[in-house]
C-alpha cells in the first residue's frame, strides 16, 4: 500500500507526517520495510520538501494469518476503498473468530469478498460489535491506517429499552469489570470514566418501551447495555442485564458513523437503519 501527498507548503518529511499523526512507531517501520519518496526519488525523513512536492510514502507489506479461512457469507457493503472498508453486520455474528465461534465470523466473510475483488488487504478491526449487536463495523486494510482512525470515529447507535426515557440526557457513570464475572460489567465509583448521550426518539405506550439514539462518547465494554440497565431502563432482549424475552437478542443496533478520512481529510458519514427484528416494535426502517 502506497499513500500520496502534494506538499502545501515548505517543511520536512517528519514534521509533514508526524502532523498527519504518523506515530515513531509507524515511521520507524517505514524506515525498515517501507519506504519514503519524494518526487518519485527516494528519502529519509530528514529531508527537506517544498510545496508542490508529492511525497509517496509506500507501507511495509503486512501477511494475513495462515490460519484465516475465508467464507462467502453474503454481507453487506456499505464503503469500500484503499485504505478502509465499513460493513453492516448481522446479529448473531461474531465480528472476529472466537474459542466459541471459530468460524463464520465477520472478518472471515470480509476476506472473502475482498478475496473475489483481487484485494489481498490485511484486515484491522476498528470497532468491534457483540455477537448479538447489529450493524456498523470499520475494517482499517493496514495497520498504520487502524492506527489514524482510533478514537477518530464518532458512534451513534439505536437502542430498544424498558419504559419511557426522558427526552434527552447524558448519562455519566463510571463502568468496571463486576465483582461475580468476567464477563460482565458495572457501574462503580472505582470504574473507568464512561459517557453516553442519548435522545428518545419514540415511546410504544402499549408495550411501554422506547426507542433511543445514543451516542457513545467513550468505548467501555457493555457501555449502553450497562448504562441503561443502572439507569431502570434495561434493553428488551437482553438477559445479561436484566431479563426481557420480548426478542432473541438485546435491541442494539450501530446504525452510524461519522469520521474525517485520514488520508483524504473529507468527512465520511456512514449510516445503516434498524434491522427488521427491531424495526417491527415502532413505526420506523
Amino acid at each position: 500500500m502506497q499513500i500520496r501527498y502534494t506538499i502545501k507548503e515548505a517543511t520536512t518529511v517528519k514534521t509533514f507526517l508526524q502532523n498527519q499523526r504518523y506515530s515513531k512507531k509507524s515511521l520507524s517501520a517505514i524506515k525498515q520495510n517501507g519506504a519514503l519518496l519524494v518526487n518519485e526519488h527516494p528519502v529519509t525523513v530528514r529531508a527537506n520538501i517544498s510545496q508542490d512536492d508529492t511525497l509517496t510514502v509506500r507501507l511495509p507489506d503486512e501477511i494475513r494469518s495462515p490460519y484465516l479461512i475465508t467464507n462467502h457469507i453474503p454481507i453487506e457493503i456499505l464503503y469500500d476503498d484503499s485504505f478502509m472498508i465499513i460493513v453492516n453486520k448481522p446479529s448473531f455474528m461474531n465480528t472476529i473468530p472466537s474459542q466459541l465461534h471459530p468460524h463464520n465470523s465477520l472478518l472471515e466473510a470480509v476476506y472473502g469478498y475482498l478475496e473475489q475483488k483481487f484485494d489481498n488487504s490485511v484486515l484491522h478491526p476498528v470497532s468491534r460489535l457483540d455477537r448479538n449487536t447489529s450493524g456498523i463495523v470499520v475494517f482499517a486494510k493496514h495497520q498504520l491506517i487502524h492506527h489514524l482512525l482510533t478514537n477518530e470515529i464518532e458512534k451513534h447507535y439505536l437502542l430498544i429499552c424498558l419504559g419511557e426515557m426522558k427526552p434527552k440526557g447524558n448519562i455519566c457513570m463510571p463502568i468496571e469489570r463486576s465483582d461475580t464475572s468476567i464477563i460482565t460489567r458495572q457501574v462503580s465509583v472505582y470504574g473507568q470514566y464512561a459517557r453516553t448521550e442519548y435522545q428518545l426518539l419514540q415511546y410504544n405506550k402499549i408495550m411501554n418501551i422506547s426507542l433511543v439514539k445514543a451516542r457513545l462518547h467513550t468505548g467501555r465494554t457493555h457501555q449502553i447495555r450497562v448504562h441503561f440497565y443502572t439507569l431502570g431502563h434495561p434493553l428488551i432482549g437482553d438477559t445479561l442485564y436484566g431479563n426481557d424475552k420480548k426478542i432473541d437478542r438485546h435491541a442494539l443496533h450501530a446504525n452510524e458513523v461519522r469520521f474525517n478520512h485520514p488520508i483524504y481529510g473529507n468527512q465520511i458519514n456512514i449510516k445503516s437503519s434498524l434491522p427488521k427484528d427491531l424495526s417491527h416494535f415502532f413505526d420506523v426502517l
